[in-house]
């Protein structure tokens, strides 16, 4: 009988800002997830968006984690993996995959909505080739043709991720007008690298998954499993984000010792009966997803942490 090698778990917040509460869950439950079962657990700082991103916010993010309680087995910075990414869009331009894209987000605006609430690219742009110089040389977005056809994707948590990514969003920008490269190229590429055999993130993400799963197919990549968890929300349904200035965590340690934070959000979630102060590793001998809450949780932050249904 072969045994299963353990898995390889993977949290990839970017660093645009300071972590929240919603963060530090995710984080949490990737990191639970891996544990529990004897894997590994990577953290990769997607830190490519230089218009966004700051190096400061990077250390002060794996600082919060590592006061949390968690701890990984590699420390990977996005930015560090320009000639991977690279090699991936020529691989996918020796493929007649690329076009350049001269669409605006305002062209899409009054059309069809997306699964993720935006507006759907109706892949306008599909016929135009790359100039001689190939996607370096392009003044515009870059984008990848995508294969026409639905792709049943199954996800542990239940959600129904299966989707035409093609006609449903869109064919996805791989790089940007700015020469960021884009997300979802990615973060399929750096999955691969890392061994990345399950994915733990919030179902905010959901909708990008049979784009990812699309793009790996292109490339030839494995695909990991994925199981999507719950957000906290603020009080007006909105995801809890950092460009809201939800509850920094600055803000949270000033209040709180890191085993009471720790409590607090597992017993919010269910992993606890209650908010007692606990630390991370002391939450492994007892987890399991059927424990977890499947539903979103309203948080709220008046210089204390309180959530409700």
């Amino acid at each position: 009988m072969i045994a299963t090698p353990p898995p390889v778990g993977r949290f990839a917040p970017s660093t645009t800002g300071e972590a929240h509460p919603g963060t530090l869950l995710a984080a949490l439950l990737a990191w639970l997830d891996a544990r529990a079962a004897g894997g590994r657990v990577v953290l990769r700082l997607e830190d490519l968006d230089h218009t966004r991103c700051r190096p400061g916010w990077s250390s002060q993010l794996v600082d919060d984690l590592a006061w949390l309680g968690l701890d990984w087995d590699e420390v990977v910075a996005q930015g560090t993996r320009r000639i991977e990414h690279e090699a991936a869009l020529d691989r996918l331009a020796a493929a007649g995959r690329l076009y350049p894209c001269a669409c605006s987000r305002r062209d899409r605006q009054g059309g069809r909505r997306a699964p993720d609430g935006g507006w759907t690219y109706p892949n306008t742009c599909r016929g135009r080739p790359l100039p001689a110089g190939g996607w370096r040389d392009a003044g515009e977005a870059v984008r990848v043709r995508l294969d026409d056809g639905r792709l049943e994707i199954d996800d542990e948590s239940g959600i129904d991720l299966s989707q035409d990514p093609a006609a449903e969003l869109g064919d996805p920008v791989v790089v940007r007008r700015d020469r960021v490269l884009a997300y979802q190229l990615v973060v399929v590429v750096d999955d691969a690298a890392a061994g990345v055999t399950r994915v733990v993130r919030g179902r905010d993400i959901a909708p990008s998954t049979a784009t990812q799963v699309a793009l790996q197919r292109l490339l030839g990549l494995p695909t990991p499993t994925y199981r999507h968890h719950l957000l906290l929300v603020e009080p007006r349904g909105d995801k809890l984000a950092k460009l809201h200035g939800s509850a920094p965590a600055s803000a949270l340690r000033a209040r709180y010792r890191a085993d009471e934070l720790c409590g607090l959000l597992a017993g919010a979630v269910g992993l606890a009966t209650d908010h007692r102060p606990t630390r991370p590793a002391e939450l492994l001998p007892a987890f399991a997803w059927s424990r977890v809450r499947h539903e979103d949780l309203v948080t709220r932050w008046n210089g204390e942490l309180a959530f409700e249904p």
